[in-house]
């Protein structure tokens, strides 16, 4: 199995890999998004560390939600944001940096995140759209001062 595009990268095919990793991961669904990852992966996220399809799945079906930073050959940085709520109703907008790298059939072999949640009032949220993927016409990150 292979994920187009494959590395090395140049912009356009960065891009379009952050694209569709956006893509899948605003459709929240953890086996679909998983299978985006070498059966091996490593996760560090926030204080979890994660090895292997299984445990990234788990993780994503616990909690959910990219614009291109940087990338050389096998390598993609980027940067996110995304909301959430708790189960009492509170929003947060979660900003971060991941580091990706890929193996050469283009699967995620390492992703490394650091991630900061700030709490946000309802009023305040930037992103409305239904549960898939943002619309092509929603603004990115900085067009939203993000």
């Amino acid at each position: 199995m292979t994920r187009p595009p494959l590395p090395p990268f140049d912009a356009p095919s960065a891009r379009a890999k952050v694209r569709a990793a956006e893509n899948a991961w605003n459709g929240r669904d953890p086996a679909q998004v998983a299978l985006a990852y070498t059966p091996d992966s490593e996760w560090r996220n926030r204080a979890e560390f994660l090895t292997g399809r299984a445990a990234i799945e788990a993780f994503l079906t616990r909690k959910w939600a990219k614009e291109l930073w940087a990338f050389t050959g096998d390598r993609i940085a980027v940067r996110f944001a995304y909301e959430w709520h708790d189960d009492s109703g509170t929003w947060f907008r979660a900003y971060g940096n991941e580091n990706w790298e890929f193996a050469p059939d283009g699967l995620m072999r390492r992703r490394i995140a650091s991630i900061n949640d700030l709490p946000i009032a309802a009023a305040d949220r930037k992103f409305h759209w239904p549960l898939g993927p943002r619309p092509d016409d929603h603004p990115g990150l900085s067009d939203l001062g993000l």
